[in-house]
């Protein structure tokens, strides 16, 4: 594949997951051998050290970034799986207290590229 169609095709998938909404719910994460936290998809998850126990700070262009991972209505807590607050008063998973993300840029199951961006981004894991 040419340089020009892997970024075309990295500028689509980052579009489309731009437009997808934020808010869908999901069913709580689960961990791989390796403790490491992942949506229902497969997709990895995060958390954000500007993040205050759980509370979540990344919403607005934040959010369309590193869109959260929703929990459904009624959903909940279990072990270090917990439930933080957003603004809106919706909530969404969270482990140990830190609320869950996902990075757009991560276009498939098991990828990692949001690992340590700006110095505050960070595979999230079952154990502290």
């Amino acid at each position: 594949m040419t340089r020009h169609r892997y970024l075309h095709g990295l500028c689509m998938s980052l579009a489309l997951a731009l437009a997808s909404p934020l808010t869908h719910a999901q069913s709580a994460p689960s961990a791989d051998a390796q403790g490491i936290l992942h949506d229902a998809g497969g997709m990895t998850l995060y958390t954000y050290d500007s993040d205050t126990p759980g509370r979540s700070l990344c919403s607005g262009p934040c959010a369309k970034v590193w869109p959260p991972v929703m929990a459904a209505a009624g959903a909940v807590a279990h072990g270090p799986l917990d439930l933080a607050v957003r603004d809106d008063g919706s909530h969404q998973w969270a482990v140990h207290g830190h609320p869950l993300y996902v990075y757009v840029a991560d276009v498939n199951p098991g990828q990692a590229s949001g690992d340590g961006v700006n110095g505050r981004w960070h595979i999230a894991h079952l154990t502290p």
